[in-house]
């Protein structure tokens, strides 16, 4: 009996799909290198499937431009990196669970640390394995998420000194506001942060990777980029608006050249045509005010087509703009194609993506769903399959 594999490489699946340029993704490494500038480790983060971009490609093609350091947010994303053949350095950026300990050690992952059981636990693993294990400290400067506090930070100081087998390579802190460029509490992080790396190199230790930057403070807090940085989402083309005075601020140096490395496309898979107060999709939310045609798409709320999206956003349909009419279901959305000439069922869609100066970016899909482009991106899901060039 034939696979579910092979039945669906004979046969044609639900044409929904998302292509992921890995040029353009080695393009925008370069660009965040170069912007880092000279002495700058650039840790290119590739937590949540690299943003939804598949991060078993990413980190090839990442590590084929020169990337020495990946990020992960825990051990079950590092897996199957070292299993795929990756040699880069990977940071565990939120720490471990109990008991991973000997895996980490195992797989010369670099965890991130700010509990004393963190630390006594590693040490136990790296003696029994016979070896010196990097660690990376993290403190907590005022995002009050994870790391440790300045007034807990000689506890934890005095567990590293009673680790032999433990080096302390990196120390590191996570910006709460960054993109905000008036923010005073970005200020107050960074003295927090020179406080924390005089306590630590009081108490004897000399990190050699000290970072706090993330996409928005590479680009727009020069201060903050230490000698190493972790971007994330410019890898993937983008970044979050930067705002003074609650106002959004474009141009000058807040500026970076990257380009989206995903696109999402559909098919059309029925054309309907309505006369005018037609109620359309679930509830009714839209009815047509005039003769309306209208293509149905196979992609819906379950492929991460954000609901927020009905009655508001577009796609591109031979080169026109097509406003999505009625309310985004599961598995299916409607468009209204009409006065676009020569429209045909299998005619190709473009969901998230530009083509001949028309652009509907996760920028915009994060505007009219109040949210932001990382959830846009990383809430593309699996049943969407990802082709890569």
């Amino acid at each position: 009996m034939a696979t579910t594999a092979e039945i669906l490489s004979r046969v044609a699946t639900r044409p929904t799909w998302a292509e992921v340029s890995l040029a353009n993704l080695r393009q925008n490494f370069r660009t965040v290198v170069k912007h880092a500038g000279a002495g700058v480790t650039v840790c290119a983060v590739v937590k949540a499937d690299a943003y939804g971009h598949g991060a078993v490609e990413c980190s090839h093609a990442l590590e084929s431009e020169g990337a020495k350091w990946l990020g992960v947010t825990s051990l079950d994303e590092a897996i199957p990196l070292r299993e795929a053949g990756i040699d880069s350095r990977i940071l565990l950026m939120t720490g471990f669970w109990r008991g991973e300990e000997c895996e980490i050690v195992r797989l010369h992952l670099a965890p991130t640390v700010w509990e004393p059981w963190h630390i006594e636990s590693l040490e136990r693993a790296a003696a029994s394995a016979g070896i010196r294990h990097a660690v990376h400290l993290k403190v907590d400067t005022g995002m009050g998420r994870l790391g440790v506090a300045l007034a807990e930070l000689p506890a934890v100081l005095n567990a590293l000194s009673a680790a032999p087998h433990l080096v302390l390579e990196g120390l590191s802190t996570h910006l709460a506001s960054s993109e905000i460029m008036d923010a005073p509490s970005v200020t107050e992080q960074e003295r927090n942060f020179d406080e924390a790396e005089r306590m630590v190199r009081k108490a004897g230790f000399d990190p050699s990777l000290i970072h706090m930057a993330n996409t928005s403070a590479l680009i727009s807090r020069r201060e903050t980029r230490k000698n190493m940085v972790r971007p994330g989402v410019a890898l993937y083309g983008y970044y979050l608006p930067f705002q003074r005075a609650g106002r959004e601020v474009t141009g000058g140096t807040l500026r970076l050249p990257v380009k989206p490395v995903l696109t999402w496309k559909t098919r059309i898979l029925s054309l309907r045509n309505f006369a005018a107060n037609q109620a359309l999709g679930y509830g009714g939310t839209y009815v047509t005010k005039a003769p309306a045609r209208v293509a149905v798409l196979p992609v819906g709320y379950a492929d991460g087509y954000n609901r927020q999206l009905s009655n508001r956003g577009r796609v591109i349909v031979r080169d026109h703009y097509a406003p999505i009419v009625g309310s985004i279901s599961m598995d299916l959305t409607l468009v209204d194609v009409t006065g676009i000439p020569g429209v045909d069922v299998g005619d190709e869609v473009i969901i998230l993506g530009a083509h001949e100066g028309l652009s509907v970016d996760a920028l915009e899909h994060a505007r009219l769903a109040n949210s932001s482009p990382y959830e846009i991106l990383c809430n593309i899901s699996k049943r969407v399959p990802r082709k890569y060039s």
